[in-house]
């Protein structure tokens, strides 16, 4: 695609599923990639299979995260760090949705405004945003997780239009049900998981899950300049699970 190459890419949870497959395609394109992860070992095993940079922080420590991207100067940001437990909003704890939203969304936050005045001051840059369909459509056991990813959304959308005549864009990714640790976790072992799985492949029009390679295309399409009249837009990658407007 126009416009990678030469690049320099952040990827927030670049050690996770998606997250790889998002740095190899960037990687793929010319560009140079930051491994982002506060898993040491998976964005040291990342880093190395693309020729980029391991960055190790946690990206709910505003501190930990300036400190760390430092003086690299990033074209493209990639938001895709994230984090869920499956259980009905009503048997949740407290403690438990602070640790929901500073993973996904306090995180975020904290990366755009680290990241956001060096692309302003040069008057140019990309943003792309991982949300999920959870955020667009609900996800039964996914309340927290789905209002944080809401308001990702929303705020990609707000930001977009401040930043619009700075050169920047910012859209939204919406992966649908994607073969991830985080759904085979949600989806549980032996028979029964099966058995949710099955229905789930079922309601889906295309008849499979999604594969983390499923979602890099639509995250690179939208940092290149393919995507340069792109902003504050929203597309899911469900296999058609989810239709919304």
């Amino acid at each position: 695609m126009r416009g990678l190459a030469g690049k320099t890419v952040l990827v927030t949870g670049g050690g996770g599923a998606i997250g790889a497959a998002i740095c190899r395609r960037f990687a793929a394109e010319g560009a140079r990639v930051l491994v982002a992860d506060r898993a040491r070992q998976s964005a040291e095993r990342v880093a190395a299979e693309v020729s980029g940079t391991a960055l190790v922080f946690d990206i709910a420590d505003y501190g930990a995260a300036k400190a760390a991207i430092g003086e690299h100067s990033i074209d493209v940001l990639v938001n895709n760090a994230g984090w869920d437990r499956f259980q009905n909003f009503v048997d949740t704890q407290p403690d438990e949705w602070e640790q929901l939203i500073a993973i996904n969304l306090r995180g975020p936050l904290n990366l755009h405004h680290i990241v956001l005045p060096q692309m302003l001051a040069r008057g140019r840059g990309r943003v792309v945003n991982i949300s999920s369909d959870a955020a667009r459509v609900g996800s039964s056991g996914e309340a927290v997780y789905a209002a944080c990813k809401g308001g990702i959304i929303a705020f990609s959308k707000t930001l977009a239009r401040e930043v619009a005549r700075k050169g920047i864009s910012v859209n939204v990714v919406c992966p649908g049900p994607t073969d991830t640790p985080i759904l085979r976790g949600f989806l549980g072992e032996g028979e029964a998981g099966q058995k949710v799985y099955d229905a789930l492949v079922r309601a889906i029009p295309m008849k499979r899950v999604g594969q983390p390679d499923d979602i890099p295309g639509a995250v690179a399409f939208l940092a290149s300049d393919e995507a340069a009249f792109i902003t504050g837009q929203v597309i899911s990658v469900s296999g058609g699970l989810t239709m919304a407007g």
